[in-house]
């Protein structure tokens, strides 16, 4: 091994690969929303073609079969946007830092009238 000031590892410890039941639980639950997401668009496709042959009671199920396919496929990206986050993929945006308020806040004097060359 070198020896000098500059001498080891540059990467740092790897941490354990471990069975974590969390992240079968996330992605049992982007499955199921995916497939719940994928029989709700053939639903609505049945029922809408049922609902332009003239069953009129289709269409209350063509736009229940809707909303069910939108509610489906955003959990499911919420699902694995926070897979993502679990696997170490993404990471969290940075918190917002509140911008300090002050009570008294006076405005800027007015700019001299003709530019810089006028104001000397």
């Amino acid at each position: 091994m070198a020896q000098g000031k500059r001498a080891g590892t540059r990467k740092g410890s790897k941490p354990k690969a471990g069975f974590q039941p969390a992240l079968i639980a996330l992605a049992l639950g982007v499955t199921g929303a995916v497939v719940a997401w994928g029989y709700l668009v053939y639903a609505a496709i049945d029922f809408g073609s049922e609902a332009r042959g003239g069953d009129s009671g289709a269409w209350l199920f063509l736009g229940l079969a809707s909303i069910g396919a939108v509610a489906c496929l955003f959990l499911g990206f919420i699902l694995i946007a926070r897979l993502l986050r679990r696997l170490g993929i993404t990471q969290a945006p940075p918190p917002r830092t509140a911008a300090p308020v002050e009570d008294s806040v006076e405005p800027p004097p007015p700019a001299a009238p003709g530019g810089r060359r006028a104001a000397r």
